[in-house]
């Protein structure tokens, strides 16, 4: 980036910029972000008429292209510029318009702190790339989030260098796979790697005398002679093939060998999905409003797993030894649960065997008072005091469970995340990580003015604890690329936590290795029982389509309001809870507006809540009335359905599937939104889906045909975009068909649970490898944490207990 600033500052650009940075200056304000500089680069484009190439292909513009973030002070304007995706350079401007130099992030982070009075000379500076240095690091931007293809081939080369080494640890490893106490794969017999790889062509010779057919026990002793246990495989060519892929891996390690390898082993049967804050229950309950799409996720995720280890562990030949996959969701018991199933310590999971949710109660933090708290749901913001207590009490009962330790513990967003923390931690067990969505991004200069907001959100305790898990986890688990790192024009989620400031708390001055092997984008599925295409009627029932269709178009009650004209018109279906961020009222705004939409389209909105009766906090209020208003507006009434009300998966389904029996569209028009489970929903029904540009839609759609990605700030243009569909719609009556098949391709190929399962247990075995072998570095990182944790995180819950009890204290 140098050459462009001084390419800039040299020419006769060098006035544009002064004016540029003079007009910013007028508008009182400090601190701009990349569309108010981009919009101001533009205004001042047409202001001055610049010819058309001097905004997209100048010196300055590309300079403005490349810049994310403007600060002005009195002596110097500060540039954050992106130069490519995960990689931020921070210059300094003097008054002068005649030099920039390059600033380091301490540097940076103090001129933040001095925007809004809150510098100090003297603060906490929290560094963790000291722990990553030593670590294999991919190198190219593009492999971000392909962590296991960059580890196998680091291990495969490092196999090569030192072959007896690694023969030694590859041994070591296998031979440490137990469930619980009995020894799996290789005896006690076999002393070395050397001694084991001399056994392996012994073992293939007699496997390859055997019918292949012939079950595991029938050949079991003679194998434990050679020194193999169960294991290998369930009859002789299973065990066959499985020990000549390991005879390959020795022979000439390549990636591809190493991944079919490690998938074949069975080290993995007892696994732990940390879910906390989220009502967690079944059908009937599924979470509230803000962890629906949480819960849904965790129970498909654990029906998954159990039937994916159901059938590693057969074709392993382990069934007839009784061993069994044992899935726990662990999550908060609820005393006081709205006659929900909350309160009860063990459910079994629905279409499981031996998938459950455990429940473990917030116990007594030494106070009088707690129970008026702890017997009640508690919002996420709510809920750190009780975390630390909840595992120490988690453990035991997960212990008493399975009888033993577990071999994986996922944790499912922060809270859940910092559970699976300090449980890895004290069992000694691989960490998972999947954030889902992470807060930070989500609220605009959050941790900047994180004091305005800490009584509401408890931003300081909530960045902590995000900085400790996602650091001290093994792996962690996105559903898209842009989740770790976003695109050229948006920071990534995680990339927000790289380089930030906590006024008058601390810095991170490098808060996360984006480049590390760690990050592994393994996208959810979508259960294809419940959501199918709408042309497979055999799998429809009638009776269930006749009321849905009844429910969407023609039904009255308290919780409907609104009735259609004429429901042979196009509709358009929303399905999101009433909150600002799903922006529900951005989308019946467009539609208030649009007097084409109106003449040509229904509007159809699913959502949570009707009255403001049933809003349980001051934005739900606000939002139900925003819409109410718009409705009265714009004088919607006639072209508006808005359903107020819970459906279990099952009757959502029908309903996506209705709406694509009249040819409708689903929007989503969510102002950010990190994956979105009710896109997946819609497009695999076969509903052609418009969504939210900001967030993993981006890849979900992958802007098919240029035309479904919305900017839910930008009525007009969304206006434009979905009247622009309904056109090509009139004008050829098969485009309607095209889009609704290539939408149902798309999930079927690329987001299905089977293939989530298959890459995570891969993962969570090539990781639980590699700290095996890289124990150090992981023993020095996780002490930073504990120190982060007990120095930082406590302190703050200490106090946020102090405010629960005031607040509870009897009069």
């Amino acid at each position: 980036m140098y050459e462009l600033f001084q390419v800039v500052v040299n020419s006769e650009e060098k006035t544009d910029l002064r004016k540029l940075v003079l007009s910013l200056d007028t508008t009182n304000k400090h601190y701009f972000l990349r569309n108010e500089i981009l919009q101001a680069f533009a205004d001042y484009c047409h202001q001055s008429q610049k010819p058309v190439y001097f905004y997209h292909s100048s010196y300055l513009g590309t300079l403005i292209q490349y810049t994310h973030e403007i600060i002005l002070e009195t002596d110097h304007t500060w540039f954050i510029v992106r130069p490519k995706v995960a990689s931020q350079e921070i210059w300094r401007l003097t008054a002068d318009f005649s030099q920039f130099d390059l600033m380091t992030p301490p540097e940076f982070l103090d001129v933040c702190d001095r925007l809004v009075n809150r510098y100090q000379p003297h603060i906490l500076e929290i560094d963790l790339r000291p722990f990553y240095q030593a670590s294999p690091r991919i190198s190219d931007p593009r492999d971000i989030g392909q962590g296991l293809n960059f580890l196998n081939h680091y291990l495969c080369n490092q196999f090569l260098t030192d072959t007896q080494y690694w023969l030694e640890i590859l041994f070591q490893t296998l031979r440490g796979i137990k469930y619980n106490d009995l020894q799996l794969l290789i005896s006690d017999h076999i002393r070395s790697g050397v001694q084991f790889a001399k056994k392996i062509k012994p073992a293939i010779k007699f496997l390859s005398e055997l019918p292949p057919t012939q079950p595991y026990p029938q050949f079991r002793d003679q194998l434990q002679k050679l020194g193999f246990e169960a294991g290998w495989g369930n009859n002789a060519a299973r065990v066959r093939e499985t020990l000549e892929l390991l005879q390959r891996l020795i022979d000439t390690p390549q990636p591809a060998i190493l991944e079919a390898f490690v998938a074949r082993i069975p080290a993995v049967f007892q696994v732990v999905l940390v879910s906390i804050h989220g009502w967690v229950a079944q059908e009937d309950v599924l979470g509230r409003d803000e962890t629906l799409g949480q819960v849904i996720y965790v129970l498909e995720q654990a029906r998954s797993l159990e039937n994916k280890l159901q059938a590693e562990i057969k074709l392993a030949g382990l069934d007839f030894l009784g061993i069994k996959p044992h899935v726990i969701i662990l999550t908060r018991l609820i005393p006081n649960c709205q006659g929900t199933s909350c309160n009860l310590r063990l459910e079994k999971v629905d279409n499981t065997e031996n998938a459950w949710i455990l429940r473990v109660p917030f116990t007594d933090l030494n106070s009088d008072f707690d129970e008026e708290i702890t017997n009640h749901w508690i919002s996420k913001y709510e809920i750190w005091p009780y975390l630390e207590k909840f595992a120490e009490d988690a453990e035991p009962e997960l212990l008493k469970q399975f009888q033993g330790k577990p071999n994986l513990i996922i944790g499912n967003y922060s809270d859940g995340n910092l559970v699976a923390f300090l449980l890895s931690r004290s069992l000694k067990v691989t960490q998972c990580n999947i954030a889902h969505a992470l807060e930070k991004p989500k609220h605009l200069f959050s941790n900047l003015y994180w004091q305005e907001l800490e009584e509401k959100y408890h931003f300081s305790t909530l960045f902590t604890a995000d900085i400790i898990s996602m650091n001290a986890a093994d792996f962690i688990i996105t559903s898209t690329y842009q989740e770790i790192v976003g695109t050229p024009d948006t920071i990534g989620q995680y990339e927000s936590y790289k380089c930030f400031t906590m006024p008058q708390l601390y810095h991170v001055i490098d808060g996360i290795d984006l480049f590390n092997p760690k990050f592994n984008m393994v996208s959810p599925g979508v259960s294809e029982s419940l959501f199918f295409p709408y042309y497979q009627t055999e799998l429809r029932n009638p009776q269930q389509t006749e009321q849905i269709k009844n429910l969407l178009f023609h039904h009255q009650n308290d919780h409907i309001l609104g009735y259609l004209d004429d429901i042979h018109k196009r509709p358009i279906f929303a399905v999101a809870p009433i909150t600002s961020i799903k922006n529900l009222t951005g989308l019946a705004e467009v539609f208030g507006r649009s007097q084409e939409l109106q003449a040509r389209c229904n509007l159809i909105l699913l959502t949570s809540k009707l009255s403001v009766d049933e809003a349980t906090d001051p934005e739900e209020t606000e939002e139900i009335n925003k819409l109410y208003n718009i409705i009265n507006e714009h004088h919607l009434q006639g072209k508006i359905r808005w359903l107020g009300m819970r459906l279990p998966s099952h009757k959502i389904g029908e309903a996506y599937r209705i709406i694509a029996d009249y040819q409708g569209i689903y929007i989503h028009f969510a102002l950010y939104e990190a994956f979105g489970r009710s896109i997946l929903e819609a497009m695999i029904s076969g509903l052609p889906t418009f969504a939210t540009k900001f967030g993993g839609a981006l890849e979900i759609i992958e802007d098919w045909q240029n035309g479904f990605h919305l900017n839910p700030t930008d009525f007009q243009d969304t206006e434009t975009t979905i009247i622009n569909f309904l056109n090509k719609c009139d004008h050829n009556p098969e485009y309607w068909l095209e889009n609704s098949q290539w939408m149902i391709q798309r999930i079927r190929h690329k987001y299905s649970w089977e293939s989530h399962t298959e890459q995570l247990l891969i993962l969570a075995k090539m990781f639980s490898f590699w700290n095996f072998i890289a124990p150090e570095d992981n023993d020095a990182r996780d002490r930073y944490m504990e120190t982060l944790f007990y120095l930082i995180y406590k302190p703050r819950v200490d106090k946020m207990i102090a405010q629960h009890q005031e607040k509870y204290a009897p009069i």
